[in-house]
């Protein structure tokens, strides 16, 4: 059985990652550090998947720190674009990961194919390293489609084009509380909660 306490590493550099993953542990009584604020490198996603790039840094984190370690990695995926920009999202966004730009880019090749199918899906992969035992990976989606133009200033990412299956609202138009229990994060979340049960 998996237990968590005390102390335990968010292998992100992300500010708004690591807020919404220490949110959803703080239920646990689990106190998130982010691997930033203890100057752990980020290692080079160079899996093809979610859950391999999220094994890679947990573990990574794990063994940097000794400390048990949480590490996401999610992303859109659009299918009329073949799942990009996928495991890639981040990319996208370029070195100054300026999403306005990476946003543009998705709608501009749903453009040039002429795509009717907006649909996308937003995929997250959680892995629980704990020094000296076996790594855990979880995985949650979120379903919608893509909107244009981009809608709201909340959220994160690309946030702003995504319209969750029965909403109104974009990601990027809902508070964080509002759109938290939607996410592929919470789902992947409460499959790491059951696994802790």
């Amino acid at each position: 059985m998996l237990r968590l306490s005390g102390r335990l590493v968010v292998a992100s550099h992300n500010a708004g990652k690591v807020r919404e993953i220490g949110s959803l542990l703080a239920p646990l009584g689990v106190e998130a550090i982010s691997a930033g604020s203890l100057g752990l490198p980020e290692p080079d996603e160079t899996e093809t998947t979610f859950a391999g790039n999220a094994r890679l840094k947990a573990e990574a984190a794990a063994s940097a720190s000794g400390l048990p370690a949480l590490s996401d990695d999610s992303g859109l995926e659009v299918f009329a674009l073949g799942g990009d920009p996928g495991v890639y999202s981040a990319r996208w966004a370029g070195p100054g990961k300026d999403f306005g730009v990476a946003m543009e880019r998705i709608w501009r090749e749903l453009t040039e194919k002429g795509a009717t199918d907006l649909s996308a899906r937003f995929v997250c992969a959680l892995a629980l390293a704990r020094p000296g035992e076996a790594t855990q990976v979880f995985e949650g989606e979120a379903r919608g489609v893509i909107v244009w133009p981009p809608r709201g200033e909340k959220g994160f990412g690309y946030d702003p084009i995504f319209l969750a299956d029965g909403q109104t609202r974009t990601f990027g138009e809902m508070t964080h509380e509002e759109k938290l229990p939607m996410t592929h994060r919470a789902r992947a979340f409460e499959l790491l909660l059951a696994a802790l049960k």
